[in-house]
């Protein structure tokens, strides 16, 4: 969303309306519509001032107020429901002031007072470089904190994403006439309807198209109608063609026939982006030939003047822009410092041949090196054939460069990223998980290495607003690699004999497994991991292989019904299975069967499948310690006439159930599993009980219970929960109140309870005064001077108001 249009669009002039006529009429909130209105029309000529200044904010300031917009579309959401609220319904109007309240102290937030708002319309005067704002790092590993899971917060707080590719990205010259010429072709050019980026891996077409999607003159032409899609080599061709017709059409995806395209005729100017598109068969599926609407394609291929009218060709950096690039990433500079070799350098930037990824990966790689690395990294770049847009293994070879610097352990971790799929996120959670299971590591030293990876370019962290918080999900993290990096991970892994390599990997979705795994499958297969891609798999689909040593399976698949490859029964070492579906609907899972001889298993990952029924007849898997279940169908597999946790899982000690609607209630046989330690059930919509005997998990030190709308109370046995470390009811927003057990919770050091609207009273003081450990609390304004009113018998506690999204401090960063 555009700046300008948030302010001075549909939003702001629909809700000063609403407030107006709530002003205007006799009801309870008269005070808080006079209030907005005030604050509402003292902004307005600042944000005028702001927008005719033509300054585009980085991204992650436009967010936030990008967020403070949405702000202001719930106000006129909430602004109708007050007009519509019938003036007898005393309860109904009074819930309606405080939200008005709430809302207005958001709004107050934001401003923070007339000389904060007019520094908005002095950041005109700021000037920054793209190249300062696209790839800064706030502090290096060694100043992370340790102690009490303090120093992943602080770790995570530097994972800034300040720009929509953190690799390949380039700057200055080349990418003002590179977006000016493309631009030149999607607006002036009216007979083009489908343009093309093209370029080898890593030269920055995706930063590119970023660009020119962020363009204010390409915003306004297209309305700001733009829809940016990543294809990949394995797409699911149905879901994008229903997501591209439906942004069209301007409704969500409907069916697609050609006869509806015929019918459509034209439509509002839009823009369809495809990103990393691999082939013409799929990029003729997924252009649509209707007036007014432009296709923008990226591709390391080029294609038929018939497919895509015109294309720009994007060209390496100059000297100087890779100098500055490479020194960037090497020095924190943009130029070479008086101490570094300056001849050394230009040799190694010269071999870089100004590939925008290679002057970041190996300039990272050498940062903080001594000068004989720098020279024997120059003699190994200069060893290799140049680099050229037709050999993209040259490349891989330079690159490779920068992985032979790590340690042992980070090398291998980085290879382990080739075994997910290309332009998918990877939970943290699942990388965590297998790194702690093979690499003989604890997960304090597996996030280390992965912070390790994204200092040197390697990945791309991605997080959400409270990722990183002590006692926060892995599960709220994901990591991204550039396609080019898992080219890399996949070349390295993919070296040596079929059956004694370490990872047995797929690059790419198949309908069928690989012919050198059949050719080979007479002998025994030696991978650690291995990692499966397809389609929709049947019993014959599969054949005989042995794998005596393999410690991690994937199974990544797109269909609703899959059955399980039968070798999981020769894989005697299994410590960590992971089964993801990428298709629409949840999978129904065949051949469970083959989890008999599972007694090694310690890591079970399930995502959008329906998990087979679990009862005393399945067999136990003894050594699980964490089971985790994403978007799956759960109710059949927990029937409580038939379920037996502690039977089947006796050591079972972490457990997730995220985004499982079809969990209504959850079975007294969880109460029994004694080993368990943390608990999550997130963002569960139709979860309404928990049981009456919670307390009898004696050893739990986690719980979560974040998004659950249904949830309306905690049983009072919470309160026999006596090593509990965290509560986090977070946007449970109809759970009433906190049960007055909760004050005998002797272990917990931190609650989080954001956004739990019909919590306004917590029990008393003096209930709440055993909880000695209690070091942080987050709330919302409501309930904010009642936990202060603690802090007087609690000394180290400290009590924060949830979400404050509007602080100004940004600008001043």
């Amino acid at each position: 969303m555009a700046l300008n249009e948030m302010f001075v669009g549909e939003i702001v002039t629909e809700l000063l309306k609403q407030l107006n006529a709530i002003s205007h009429k006799s009801c309870f909130c008269k005070s808080s519509a006079d209030n907005l209105i005030t604050s509402i029309q003292e902004l307005l000529p600042i944000i005028e001032e702001l927008k005719y200044s033509g300054v585009e904010l980085p991204a992650f300031r436009q967010s936030q107020l990008n967020r403070f917009s949405e702000t202001l579309r719930g106000g006129i959401e909430l602004a109708g429901k007050v007009l519509e609220s019938g003036r007898w319904n005393v309860y109904k109007n009074l819930q309606l002031v405080r939200k008005m309240e709430k809302l207005e102290k958001q709004v107050e937030r934001f401003i923070c007072g007339p000389m904060q708002a007019h520094l908005l319309a002095d950041v005109h005067h700021m000037r920054f470089e793209t190249m300062e704002r696209f790839n800064r790092l706030e502090q290096r590993l060694d100043s992370m904190k340790t102690g009490s899971g303090r120093w992943v917060e602080e770790a995570v707080k530097r994972m800034e994403v300040e720009g929509d590719s953190n690799l390949g990205g380039f700057s200055g010259i080349g990418l003002e006439l590179g977006k000016g010429k493309v631009k030149k072709m999607m607006i002036e050019r009216d007979d083009l309807n489908v343009v093309g980026i093209w370029g080898i891996g890593g030269s920055g077409k995706t930063t590119l198209a970023n660009e020119i999607c962020r363009d204010n003159q390409v915003q306004s032409y297209f309305n700001n109608r733009i829809l940016f899609l990543t294809v990949s080599q394995s797409p699911d061709l149905e879901q994008l063609r229903a997501k591209i017709w439906g942004f069209i059409t301007g409704n969500e995806p409907l069916n697609y026939t050609r006869k509806s395209q015929c019918e459509w005729g034209s439509g509002p100017q839009a823009l369809v982006v495809l990103d990393d598109v691999w082939s013409l068969p799929v990029l003729e599926q997924l252009i649509f030939r209707v007036p007014t609407y432009k296709t923008l394609v990226i591709s390391r291929f080029k294609f038929p003047r018939r497919v895509v009218n015109e294309v720009y060709e994007v060209e390496l950096l100059e000297e100087d822009e890779s100098m500055s690039l490479f020194c960037h990433s090497a020095f924190g500079q943009k130029s070479i410092p008086p101490t570094a070799n300056e001849t050394l350098v230009k040799q190694i930037v010269d071999e870089c041949k100004g590939l925008p990824l290679a002057l970041k990966v190996i300039g990272a790689s050498l940062q903080d090196q001594p000068e004989m690395y720098w020279i024997n990294a120059r003699k190994r770049l200069s060893r290799g054939e140049l680099i050229c847009e037709s050999h993209e293994n040259k490349l891989l070879d330079r690159m490779a460069i920068s992985v032979e610097c790590l340690k042992k352990k980070v090398k291998e971790c980085f290879m382990d990223l080739g075994s997910f799929p290309e332009d998918k996120k990877i939970p943290l959670d699942v990388l965590v998980n297998m790194w702690v299971e093979i690499h003989n590591m604890d997960e304090e030293e597996a996030f280390t290495i992965l912070l390790e990876l994204s200092d040197k370019n390697l990945l791309t962290l991605v997080k959400d607003a409270r990722a990183g918080e002590a006692y926060c999900s892995y599960h709220e993290i994901c990591v991204t690699q550039h396609d080019v990096l898992r080219d890399l991970a996949l070349h390295l892994s993919n070296q040596g004999e079929v059956n004694e390599r370490k990872r047995l990997l797929m690059p790419r979705r198949d309908t069928e497994l690989p012919r050198d795994w059949e050719k080979n499958a007479d002998q025994p297969i030696n991978a650690q991991i291995v990692s499966v891609h397809t389609g929709e798999m049947g019993e014959m689909d599969w054949f005989h292989m042995e794998f005596p040593k393999t410690e991690v399976l994937i199974l990544n698949f797109c269909s609703d019904k899959y059955f399980l490859p039968p070798f999981i029964d020769d894989m005697p070492k299994l410590r960590a299975l992971i089964v993801i579906n990428r298709g629409t609907t949840e999978a129904t899972l065949e051949n469970f069967s083959v989890f008999t001889n599972l007694a090694n298993l310690r890591s079970l990952w399930l995502e959008k499948v329906s998990v087979p029924q679990l009862s005393n007849a399945t067999v136990p898997l003894r050594n699980l310690r964490k089971l985790s279940m994403v978007l799956c169908k759960v109710s059949n597999s927990l029937d409580p006439a038939v379920l037996d946790l502690p039977q089947i899982f006796p050591h079972l000690s972490e457990l997730v159930i995220d985004h499982c609607d079809d969990l209504v209630k959850l079975p007294l046989s969880f109460c029994k599993v004694n080993s368990l330690q943390s608990l999550s059930l997130t963002n569960c919509h139709r979860l309404r009980e928990l049981p009456a005997d919670l307390g009898m998990l004696k050893k739990l030190q986690i719980l979560r219970l974040s998004a659950c709308p249904e949830l309306k109370m905690l049983p009072p046995s919470i309160g026999e929960l006596v090593r509990l470390k965290y509560l986090d009811i977070s946007e449970c927003v109809n759970l009433k109140c906190l049960p007055k057990e909760v004050g005998k919770l002797v272990s917990l050091e931190k609650i989080d309870m954001r956004d739990c609207l019909q919590i306004v009273n917590l029990p008393t003081t003096a209930a709440l005064s055993n909880l000695k450990s209690l070091q942080r609390v987050i709330c919302d304004d409501e309930v904010f001077g009642q936990w202060r009113n603690l802090e007087k018998t609690v000394p180290n506690l400290h009590v924060q108001i949830a979400e404050k999204w509007y602080s100004l401090d940004w600008l001043n960063s």
